[in-house]
């Protein structure tokens, strides 16, 4: 007998109790992290770059995170729908395992190597200078953000993705004030500007694991890994987890590695056109929550109907997903269209950086529609069905074969400003739509992974 389909109100409740608290915790996030380059901005354009290139090798290592936390989500949701707990166990720690072993190596990179790395984007003295004090002390935050995002998603697919935001609450809040009492010192705390600010982050990332890992423990226990088994992989487990989750990893590496490389292309603009780009960035992300918490939700939900074996829900939450990506594209890019000068005029930057910045800003929340879906599609819908080969393979065609030769093309060739290369990488974003959405019609991406164990 066919299942009964589930109603748009059951559909509707379940995604908004996934979505929210992820764009709540989104944006409160990318709200610090605002109030944090604005509070650097006081410093001046040269310590906004500073900032912004050092934290090239958090964004890279955040975009590992972000892989392992999606391939353990396919599993983990799928798992969670077949009420498998034993697997639960081994995929967390598997993901925190490999999690562990990425953010280590990052941090040994920027504690002994932060001058080198500086080096790929700007050999000037005062940014590079910035940039080195940064590196040197918040590079032990990345193994503590490692584990914090393990646990974070775990929590999520088990539907309670209240305590992620509850806890990034504290976590930012600590942050904040930390930034604003070190970065300018208030009171009896010193004056120790950028070096202040990657105090902060270090000691608010260390609250914030600490505090994950004891309601973990203490109040569930399904999480909690507490003897040796979760660290037992079979070769039949390997097999099954690794062709699929391995694929997202290698996305989010080689995605974060093309938008650095974004990067080193701005930078041969000069200062100003990345202090632009940073500021842009920092005003952006507000507004990029809304499809995080979309595509979050769109694997959660489409991996568990895949794991009770429900694929006609699966393919019918698909359909609904693009649709309500595409509504908050569209919502999300007029609201940065309208409020971007009012935003940029917060910088203490000069005049020209500013009006670089707001138009790098009405760039993108004009593509923010076609970005949305390609979210919803890319990071939720074909990575919940386990398609995740064609996905990385979308995502790295239209990074490496678009984006990067037209970011160099349009700098190098073109001699385009800030803005206009910004216009020109849209086509990545086009690219990807088409390859996402004809993936979809062809509806070969479904597959029960918990079937073939």
């Amino acid at each position: 007998m066919k299942p009964k389909l589930d109603n748009r109100k059951d559909f509707t409740r379940k995604m908004l109790s996934i979505a929210l608290p992820v764009v709540f915790q989104g944006l409160l996030t990318n709200s610090l992290s605002f109030v944090d380059t604005l509070m650097i901005g006081q410093l001046g354009e040269n310590a906004i770059a500073a900032v912004g290139l050092a934290n090239q090798m958090f964004f890279l290592i955040s975009l590992l995170f972000f892989g392992i936390s999606s391939g353990s989500s396919i599993f983990l949701s799928q798992f969670w729908g077949a009420k498998n707990e034993t697997n639960i166990k081994r995929v967390i720690g598997l993901s925190v395992t490999v999690a562990f072993l990425g953010a280590s190596f990052a941090a040994i990179v920027s504690y002994f190597f932060p001058t080198q790395l500086m080096h790929i984007f700007t050999y000037d003295p005062v940014v590079v200078s910035y940039g080195v004090s940064y590196l040197k002390i918040v590079a032990i935050s990345y193994i503590f953000t490692a584990i914090s995002n393990v646990l974070s998603t775990a929590l999520r697919v088990i539907g309670h993705a209240k305590i992620p935001l509850a806890v990034a609450l504290f976590s930012l809040s600590m942050n904040a004030i930390g930034n604003y009492l070190l970065i300018f010192g208030v009171g009896p705390f010193p004056e120790l500007g950028v070096a202040g600010a990657a105090i902060a982050t270090t000691f608010s990332r260390f609250a914030e694991v600490a505090l994950l890992l004891y309601i973990t423990y203490k109040k569930h226990p399904v999480l909690a890994i507490k003897d040796r088994t979760a660290f037992k992989w079979d070769k039949a487990f390997l097999h099954l987890i690794l062709p699929t989750s391995m694929p997202v990893i290698f996305n989010e590496i080689f995605w974060s590695l093309g938008m650095t490389t974004y990067k080193v292309a701005f930078s041969r603009i000069g200062i100003s056109a990345l202090a632009a780009v940073n500021v842009n960035e920092a005003i952006a992300n507000l507004f990029f929550v809304a499809m995080m918490g979309i595509s979050n939700a769109t694997l959660i939900m489409i991996g568990i109907k895949i794991g009770e074996g429900r694929t006609d829900l699966a393919k019918l939450y698909s359909k609904r997903f693009i649709i309500i990506a595409l509504i908050t594209g569209l919502g999300a890019g007029a609201l940065q269209a309208l409020m971007a000068p009012w935003f940029a005029t917060l910088f203490n930057i000069p005049d020209e950086v500013r009006r670089m910045a707001i138009l790098c800003l009405l760039v993108s929340a004009a593509i923010l529609p076609i970005k949305s879906i390609n979210m919803a599609v890319i990071v939720g819908i074909l990575r919940a069905g386990g398609d995740t080969r064609f996905s990385m393979f979308a995502e790295m065609f239209g990074v490496w074969a678009v984006g990067v030769p037209l970011a160099f093309f349009g700098v190098l060739v073109l001699n385009l400003n800030i803005w206009q290369v910004y216009l020109l990488l849209s086509l990545e974003e086009f690219t990807k739509l088409v390859l996402g959405l004809v993936r979809i019609k062809q509806g070969r991406w479904v597959t029960d992974l918990t079937a073939v164990h």
